[in-house]
């Protein structure tokens, strides 16, 4: 694991041509998979240099699922902060208090470290935690993303300024989704390592499409009806 390295340069190109798919993610009529949510609440996080609008297909797919689908806040996720990680505590907490459920966390990206980061800070409120193409274990620097992170957030990549052992599963059922065709992330760090968390599970997307390619959010929803 401690070897893995960036994705070939060839599949990072290539995440360029999904750019469109995730501009348009606002406006595509949503997925509906019947019976899959029976007002679950769902908070999604986007991940780096996103917002989210880059996940509006998602949380509009979830919400014609059945599920209680709510934005993170985050409007420009540029890395992880004392401020921003408190915001989505609180809105954690409000999601349990307004709904009476468990909460799930589905993180994409940078998003599925704060995914997971919450998991551990609030083990009796978050019920689910799902990261897509999410550096959570591992060498940090296996992806084409850590020097654009480093730059952004005035500290190096290996450098947590959280306690949390992100690599450590949280108590929550911990679902961790990735894809060889991931041009931004080593499929071994989005995968993680089988104690890490309770299921990997492999989808055919881009990075870019881990929130937008309709297979991808269908196979997302199924899972967090309980497939």
């Amino acid at each position: 694991m401690a070897g893995a390295a960036p994705p070939p340069l060839g599949k990072a190109v290539l995440e360029g041509f999904t750019l469109p798919k995730l501009a348009i993610s606002a406006i595509r009529p949503p997925i509906c998979v019947a019976g899959a949510g029976k007002g679950q609440p769902v908070i999604v996080i986007p991940g780096m240099m996103s917002g989210d609008n880059a996940t509006s297909f998602l949380r509009r797919s979830l919400a014609a699922s059945g599920f209680d689908a709510r934005p993170s806040g985050l409007i420009f996720n540029t890395g992880a902060t004392p401020r921003r990680v408190e915001m989505l505590s609180r809105a954690v907490e409000q999601a349990k208090d307004e709904t009476g459920q468990d909460v799930a966390i589905v993180g994409w990206s940078l998003g599925g470290l704060y995914a997971r980061l919450l998991g551990h800070r609030h083990p009796d409120v978050v019920g689910r935690v799902v990261t897509l193409g999410s550096p959570f274990s591992g060498d940090p620097r296996a992806n084409h993303a850590w020097r654009l992170y480093e730059l952004l957030n005035g500290h190096p990549v290996t450098q947590s300024p959280f306690p949390e052992d992100i690599a450590a599963k949280p108590p929550a059922e911990t679902i961790a989704i990735w894809s060889a065709n991931d041009g931004v992330i080593a499929e071994e760090s989005a995968r993680g390592q089988s104690h890490e968390s309770d299921r990997q599970v492999e989808v055919d997307a881009t990075h870019m499409e881990m929130a937008t390619s309709a297979p991808t959010v269908r196979r997302i929803i199924e899972l967090l009806g309980g497939d």
